[in-house]
């Protein structure tokens, strides 16, 4: 075999193994394809107005301590709960805890989606700063990329 044959070869095996393994730029996607992490503002957007709708009409339609509220604040099911238990039924207390569990799980729901919304903002800030960071860290002094040999070795 001839160095121009060997040589050949030798590159058409290092072309073979580098699609198979993950790089950077693909992360093991086909060749031409873009497999960076992209996150795009129209889909954080999306998501954050969707959980910011549900926030809002869970708020205004599962509020039911507060609704019908009178001038002290109470609301027809609390009010309805306390006439029950002057009453000396068993519903009253029932309602109440009724009440409470469904209260403190609509503010769970709540929480959770405030928590979606505020997350979304993080993940898209943390990205860009990650972003950054391993731009610096894949750059030489002069600015140029760091070979492959070096980038092995975090690999390994």
């Amino acid at each position: 075999m001839t160095f121009d044959d060997e040589w050949a070869e030798l590159k058409g095996d290092a072309r073979e193994r580098r699609a198979a393994r993950m790089t950077l730029d693909t992360a093991g996607g086909p060749s031409g394809t873009d497999g960076d992490l992209v996150v795009h503002q129209d889909d954080l957007g999306a998501v954050g107005n969707e959980a910011f709708r549900v926030h809002g009409e869970l708020k205004k339609c599962a509020d039911i301590a507060g609704a019908g509220a009178d001038k002290e604040g109470a609301g027809t099911t609390a009010r309805a709960a306390a006439e029950l238990r002057r009453r000396n039924l068993g519903a009253g207390g029932e309602l109440y805890t009724t009440l409470e569990v469904w209260s403190s799980q609509v503010r769970t729901v709540l929480q959770m989606c405030a928590h979606i919304s505020d997350h979304l903002d993080y993940s898209k800030k943390a990205h860009a700063n990650d972003e950054v960071r391993i731009e610096a860290d894949l750059t030489g002094r002069d600015g140029s990329a760091v070979p492959v040999s070096e980038l092995e070795k975090y690999v390994k």
